[in-house]
């Protein structure tokens, strides 16, 4: 079964952390960090639709301002979820600069911008090109504790972690995987197109005694093809995680966000030879890295936000976390 997503780093273990996830179906994608974004395409940076920031350190959200530069001229809005106090950071960034010529006139694009205080959102706002980006309160989305978004096909949770200051870690889970039987689809005599998402939609939500109106076939008994159609099983999931410091409470937090994902993105900055250091910078070591995504049952691991300390040491902080990470 093909995946709904395609996870990447942004840049190298040593540089800014940042995430990009690519719908493999879909003109869309998501960004876990706003740091340096220098490697990612004008076509790349076009597609996100929303953005998940940790926290507001200068190599988390210094990419903020090229994202803003690329999407301006869009129709349509870019989210982005952060931490308290996140509304203000965008407000003074956008009032950094001269924005006489956007208005009224301008193309509808908006930064709809919310904040996470654990357990929920609690606060949301929005600014307008068409209003020269003032910012205007609105009313903050109804979601679950826990959780930042939730569509149809998957949502992302949140949990803050310690890093001497709120610093959000974040998890995607698609709901049900769907994929579509190509060869059962020629079989059947039925075309591709819109109607396979409603299919899907239809299901994810259980549906059975229903009809479905496929073009150029006309209105289908959906549990005359449905098994034969779709494969079914359960979602894709990754969890993002980094600047935290090692503690109890942390690490319960980490575990639930990561539970059995297939794929764990988690920083390691310092080796464990220099715990101390890391104890007192708040991250993590690469061997409490490995450690976590053991315990959290993951599938497949992947380390980042190296301290440049070990530049000369290559692959070390990878070895010292899929070492504990494979530990009996």
């Amino acid at each position: 079964m093909s995946w709904l997503i395609q996870p990447r780093l942004v840049n190298s273990p040593f540089d800014d952390p940042g995430l990009y996830i690519d719908f493999r179906y879909g003109h869309r994608a998501l960004l876990f960090d706003l740091g340096d974004l220098a490697p990612l395409s004008s076509r790349e940076l076009m597609r996100i639709s929303h953005v998940f920031v940790s926290h507001t350190h200068i190599d988390h959200f210094a990419g903020f301002d090229r994202l803003l530069r690329v999407c301006l001229h869009r129709p349509g809005p870019l989210h982005l979820i952060g931490p308290p106090g996140f509304i203000d950071r965008v407000d003074h960034k956008l009032q950094g600069f001269t924005w006489n010529l956007v208005n009224e006139h301008s193309i509808d694009f908006q930064l709809h911008v919310a904040e996470f205080d654990e357990p929920r959102l609690t606060r949301a706002a929005v600014f307008s090109a068409r209003h020269v980006f003032r910012r205007e309160g609105v009313a903050v989305a109804d979601l679950p504790d826990g959780v930042v978004l939730a569509e149809d096909d998957f949502r992302i949770e949140a949990v803050a972690l310690d890093h001497g200051i709120p610093c959000l870690a974040f998890g995607f889970r698609e709901t049900t995987r769907v994929n579509v039987r190509s060869d059962a689809l020629r079989e059947l005599g039925l075309p591709s197109g819109q109607w396979l998402n409603e299919a899907k939609a239809m299901v994810r939500a259980g549906v059975e005694d229903a009809g479905i109106d496929i073009p150029e076939i006309g209105k289908v008994d959906f549990r005359t093809i449905k098994d034969r159609l779709f494969f079914v099983g359960p979602g894709q999931s990754l969890a993002y995680v980094t600047d935290t410091a090692i503690s109890l409470q942390n690490e319960r937090k980490i575990l639930f966000l990561a539970r059995n994902a297939d794929h764990l993105f988690i920083e390691a900055v310092f080796a464990e030879r220099d715990r101390a250091l890391a104890e007192e910078a708040h991250h993590l070591t690469a061997h409490e890295a490995g450690r976590l995504a053991h315990e959290a049952h993951v599938a497949r691991l992947t380390v980042f936000h190296h301290s440049a300390r070990y530049l000369t040491e290559g692959d070390a902080l990878r070895t010292e976390a899929m070492q504990a990470f494979q530990s009996a």
